[in-house]
């Protein structure tokens, strides 16, 4: 189907579905910010867009997406509730109980805005990989995406998914149509770096993968410009629960480790692992244990293609 008809069916789709006042959480990723221009292009002023900061998220990512949305003429709200959930994952270290710990809290800050707001509909950028990998009939559970498997059942709003039945590249091409700023930005996980942290998510941890990631993504990012590599698909550093000895000078470090993980993709549904020189890891290995001596004293790369393994680490 042709991009320009996959806009008119989700336009229509919104226009048929709303009828009344809509909330909709606009993470700044592709699928939420396609789904907020065509709510906003299909119910307008009815539309309300927030933007919850869960603590959860990559360096500078808060103030990129306030800018994008100001850009864009579409007003956004921005919730602080980084504690809230800090707090509702405090001890959770299975990655199921982590998304569905973090899709529950969505839905109860939302419930609030709900009520600010007097919404009867959540709209959400939910996309077709997320309800394939979140099981359901005869379908295994890969993962439980966190506005899937994640939303409670005394949920007090109608749920909207205009991109339900579409694929990363036919969103990515949409975005492009409606010359989205984000069109070219690369996925980020809906439950953000609590995916990236394995084991304990503290604000702590969260800060050491969120050093790293950015480490990571500079990194990649500078030798593909300078043709040292092609650009990834995604690209991401995770932080493993595994401490190993290493040494700092003359000192003795018991630190974490960190994994860089690089994949090629079309639609996310299958990925191959991008070979990014041993010159460019080589950089960025130094950075990271430089930059976060002392907590990071390992770096490895993630050689993993899709399946057997996911993109993501949970």
């Amino acid at each position: 189907m042709k991009t320009e008809a996959l806009v008119d069916e989700a336009l229509q789709l919104l226009s048929d579905g709303i009828d009344g006042t809509a909330i909709i959480a606009c993470s700044g990723g592709i699928d939420s910010t396609v789904a907020a221009v065509l709510a906003h292009r299909a119910v307008g002023d009815l539309l309300h867009c927030v933007y919850v900061d869960t603590g959860l998220m990559r360096l500078g990512e808060s103030d990129e997406v306030r800018e994008m949305f100001d850009e864009m003429g579409i007003e956004i709200k921005v919730v602080d509730a980084s504690k809230r959930f800090f707090d509702c994952l405090d001890g959770v270290t299975d990655p199921e109980e982590k998304r569905k710990a973090i899709g529950e809290t969505f839905i109860r800050v939302f419930e609030q805005e709900q009520k600010e707001v007097g919404a009867k509909y959540l709209v959400q950028g939910t996309i077709a990989p997320d309800w394939i990998e979140s099981g359901g009939g005869e379908r295994d559970v890969i993962k439980s995406h966190h506005n899937v498997g994640g939303i409670p059942e005394d949920i007090d709003l109608e749920i909207v998914e205009p991109l339900r039945d579409f694929y990363k590249d036919e969103v990515r091409d949409i975005a492009r149509l409606l010359k989205i700023t984000s069109s070219e930005r690369q996925p980020f996980p809906g439950p953000g770096l609590a995916v990236r942290v394995l084991g304990n998510v503290t604000p702590d941890r969260v800060q050491t993968c969120r050093v790293a990631c950015d480490i990571v993504e500079r990194g990649i990012r500078r030798a593909a410009k300078e043709g040292e590599c092609d650009l990834p698909w995604q690209y991401f550093a995770a932080l493993l629960p595994v401490r190993s000895v290493g040494v700092h000078g003359d000192a003795r470090v018991h630190g974490e480790t960190i994994v860089i993980r690089a994949v090629t993709s079309l639609d996310g549904m299958s990925a191959r692992y991008s070979p990014i020189p041993h010159e460019v890891l080589s950089k960025i290995s130094t950075e990271i244990t430089n930059t976060l001596k002392g907590q990071v004293n390992r770096v490895v790369y993630d050689i993993t293609h899709k399946p057997p393994g996911t993109i993501e680490w949970e």
